[in-house]
């Protein structure tokens, strides 16, 4: 049994209460917790904090790292596509885990570029092309076809 001080119960305001439960999640760690005083219980949860990431764009500029603009690029691509959004976070989480385990603080567009298309590869041809249209910046349907070849 663990007890907390450090936070206020969201029921009456008392500061100690037990952990009843704690489980890793995606996110980080979700802890369910009982107030002493009350009884009531509630969850909360603990993000892992990272290191900040920079990364060096095409015409060498450096931007922060943003999950989101990861995701929204990848959602994009499976629009429509008969994949489940478990298995694209699941996607997501692990591009995201394979860039950061670099332990580099800066990272080229393109490395991340090329680890999204292989993981995207294998699991929607479909997808693949979207995302390669966009990433690759298509001019013509030549370049379509000569992609559509490799696949």
């Amino acid at each position: 049994m663990y007890i907390k001080k450090n936070m206020n119960c969201p029921h009456c305001s008392h500061t100690n209460f037990k952990v009843t439960d704690k489980r890793d999640s995606p996110s980080g760690i979700r802890r369910r917790r009982e107030c002493l005083k009350c009884k009531k219980r509630f969850t909360t949860y603990e993000k892992i904090e990272r290191g900040e990431l920079y990364v060096i764009k095409k015409d060498n500029r450096r931007e922060k790292f943003q999950r989101e603009k990861l995701e929204s690029g990848i959602i994009k691509a499976f629009e429509k596509r008969p994949v489940s959004q478990e298995k694209i976070q699941k996607m997501i989480n692990e591009i995201e885990e394979q860039i950061r385990k670099r332990g580099k603080k800066e990272i080229k567009s393109s490395l991340i570029g090329e680890t999204i298309m292989k993981k995207i590869k294998k699991l929607d041809k479909v997808a693949y092309i979207r995302f390669a249209s966009v990433y690759r910046d298509f001019q013509d349907v030549r370049e379509f076809k000569k992609e559509l070849k490799n696949i």
